[in-house]
Parts: C-alpha cells; structure tokens; sequence
C-alpha cells in the first residue's frame, strides 16, 4: 500500500483483516508501533540512563554516539539497520531501514545528547535520544506488519550533537544531511506538554576591548581601560532595555575584566545572547546592540572587536497541521496539552531545530517529564535521569511514531504539511535578503 493511498485491505497474519477501512488499518498500525516501543523499554531504558550518567559537551560526545550506534547496530534482526557512525560531524549518525524499492516517502527522526557544563543533562537531551530512537522503531515495527509488503518508506535516525553549544543541526544542514527528506520528527523535555512553542532565533557574540595597561595608582592617565568600555557597554544595554520590544532578550557576562586592581585593565571581553521571534526583528536587534558596544568603545577610547557565534538558530516554523495530528494521536494516550493562549504568552528559549524547519517541515513538541523543576537546573537533571520520565518518553515517542503512520497514510495529509511549509517560508521576509 503506498502512502496515502485508500483501499480495501486484504486478510494477513494480522487475523480477519478483509475489507479494511483506511481507519481500521491506521489503528492496527499505530497499536503495533506502541507494543514495539513498549516491548523495547527496557533497551531505550537502558539507553537513556546510559547518556545521562556519562554527560558530554557539545561535540565531544563520543560515549553516546558509540550508545547510540550500537542501540542500532544490534536491534534485531542482525543487520536490519544501515549505521554509519561519525556521519559527516565525528560524534553524529545515521540509521536508516527501509524495504526494498525505491522509496517514496522519508522520514526523519532527529536524536540529540550533549550535555550542560557543570549540571549535565539539565535539558534532558537523553530523553530526546530515547525518543527519537524509540519512534523510530515503532514505526518501522508498523510498516512491517501485515498486511501485504511494507510501504515504500524510508526511516532516518539523525544524531545530532552540539545543540547546546555550535549547532550541530546547522553543520549537518550545511553537509547536506537533511536533504530528501519530506518531514522530520523531534521532542523536548519540559515542564508541560506543547505541541509547539514559540522558540526563537538567536544570535551569539563575544565583544573584545583593548586598551592600554598603567599603574591604577601612579600614572593612571597613561591608561585605556578596557574595563570601563566593558562597564559602558553593560549600562548601554541596560539603557536600550527601555526601547526594546518586550519580546526580544538580551542577556549576558563579562567574561574577562582584568588581572589585578592596580593595573589598568588593558584588556576585558563579554559574551552576550540576543533573541528576538523572528530572523527579521533579531537582525534589528543586532545592529542596535552592536551600537551599544562601539559606543562604549568610542567613549574610552579602547578598540573593539565583535564577533558572532558560528551559526545563528533560526526561529522555529510552526506547522499547524503537523502539530494538530501530534495533539490529535497524543490525547488518545491521554497527553494533556496547554492551551494555545498559553503557547503564545509562555517563555521560550532557542534551539538549531529552527534551521532545520526552514529547509523541511518539522515537528518539535514539548513534553513533561513528571517533574516540575524547571530546565537547565540541577534539580532538571535528576528528574532527567529518573525511573518516572521514563513513561512520559516513550508516550511521547508513540505519538510521535503514530503521526508519522498519519503522514504517510492520511491522503491530503503530506500535501497540506507542505502548504504550511511554504507558507510560512514565505512569511520570514528576511530571507529575501539572504543569498
């Protein structure tokens, strides 16, 4: 049966299964992607609990990407996924299973795992590795099912490292790694459950004065203090604080002020976070900020040199009917979600996810974790790596395999992801300005 088409379907090993309703198939399919995921909870345990006890930075995930390989490697039966490991980025992977023939139709499962310094997986990027591994094979145990031959569907695992620090998503997007690919699947702990949340674009910088270093005490007006224009420039965003849309943020450290109180600081440096909803309003917001530190430049008579992080994270493009199939699947396991008004009136923060919703329709939900802490704490990394997050993971991981048995079966389904896709391509203005 080819993705989204309708017809009767034939009896099988399945029991009685002559002159199926599209419907009736979709249940049976969905019922058995959740016995997979349910069956394999001991192994996505496992796997879990084996990233969240060895945290790794951005890029240097080394044990969870070998975690990972070898989750797939050794799935049963031998063989039944192609694993390459160090896939273009040298901690991501590639997973793939698909039925002979030529695919028409594939699907992307996205799995990250790098860790917070000091706190570890205070993000929960163990569970999202679960998840996305978890989907996968549900819904790989689904097109394998009777009746009839598996449809010509493609599965992808993508690891992708490095999304706290770098932007691993945005290397692999660079390399090619998600073309080809028709729509791509994701989730992210948190303290409720969304079905999409307003996660915005952002831009990094680090800001290096140089001055000139003097005895504080004997000559001090032999002195350019970098320290001060680090100061200035800290005052100039507090100032600007007052003109800046209530939905764009500024935050961030001076990182370096000098060596001792009696030398004039000759050098200092601060690293700032700035985000805005939109590409549009955060290249706004950068030229103002950057005003601010060559102001606080100009004013000390110090150079400045600012640089931008390596990758800008892209906003994320909702897609209404991808998330609207999500909700649908996810209340049917008995996810509560927020209310849309909550959605828009709720805090958010940045993810590489964003860049990739611009080159293929996504999905990234938000899913509690049977804690209340709140990420990037210490008390998020213990609920993180705890027995009772385990449920609500692989829930999620279910509805996630059963919009994905939506996608590929439900006529019109794929058409109207791809409507929102372009649709809200075409809404981000500031791509017409980008080569």
């Amino acid at each position: 049966m080819r993705p989204g088409e309708e017809r009767p379907v034939q009896g099988g090993a399945c029991g009685d299964l002559s002159e199926l309703s599209l419907v009736e198939l979709l249940e049976l399919l969905k019922l058995r992607a959740t016995e997979r995921i349910d069956e394999a909870a001991e192994r996505l345990g496992a796997l879990s609990r084996g990233i969240w006890s060895e945290p790794e930075l951005a890029y240097e995930e080394h044990r969870a990407h070998g975690l990972l390989t070898r989750f797939f490697e050794q799935e049963p039966p031998a063989a039944s996924w192609a694993v390459q490991p160090h896939y273009l980025l040298p901690t991501a992977f590639r997973a793939e299973w698909a039925p002979p023939g030529a695919p028409a139709l594939t699907l992307g499962f996205l799995c990250e795992y790098d860790a917070l310094p000091g706190i570890g997986h205070a993000c929960g990027h163990n569970l999202i590795a679960e998840v996305g591994a978890a989907a996968a094979l549900g819904l790989r145990a689904a097109l394998e099912s009777p009746p009839g031959p598996p449809p010509p569907v493609k599965v992808i695992v993508l690891g992708t490292p490095a999304e706290e620090d770098g932007g691993g998503k945005i290397d692999l997007i660079e390399a090619g790694a998600f073309k080809n690919l028709d729509v791509v699947f994701m989730a992210h702990p948190s303290q409720e459950d969304a079905a999409y949340l307003l996660d915005v674009a952002e831009h990094d910088v680090t800001v290096k004065y140089y001055g000139k270093a003097s005895h504080a005490a004997a000559y001090p007006w032999e002195g350019v203090n970098a320290l001060d224009a680090a100061v200035l420039a800290y005052n100039n965003l507090s100032v600007l604080r007052q003109q800046m849309k209530p939905t764009w943020r500024v935050h961030g450290i001076i990182k370096n002020g000098g060596i001792k109180p009696n030398i004039i600081p000759s050098y200092s440096e601060l690293i700032y976070y700035l985000r805005a909803p939109s590409m549009k309003e955060l290249q706004v917001l950068t030229k103002k900020v950057e005003d601010c530190f060559r102001a606080a430049a100009l004013a000390t008579g110090c150079t400045v040199e600012i640089k931008g992080g390596a990758h800008d994270y892209y906003n994320v493009l909702p897609n209404k009917t991808l998330w609207k199939t999500y909700m649908e699947n996810g209340k049917k396991l008995g996810i509560e979600f927020i209310s849309e008004d909550t959605i828009l009136n709720g805090p958010s923060g940045s993810t590489d996810f964003g860049n990739v919703t611009f080159v293929v329709p996504g999905i990234h939900p938000y899913f509690y974790i049977g804690s209340d802490a709140l990420n990037h704490t210490e008390q998020y990394t213990e609920a993180a790596g705890s027995q009772k997050a385990q449920f609500y993971a692989l829930r999620v991981a279910k509805a996630l395999a059963m919009t994905a048995l939506d996608v590929i079966f439900k006529p019109g389904l794929l058409e109207k992801i791809r409507e929102d896709f372009k649709l809200k391509l075409q809404e981000e203005e500031f791509l017409n300005t980008v080569e």
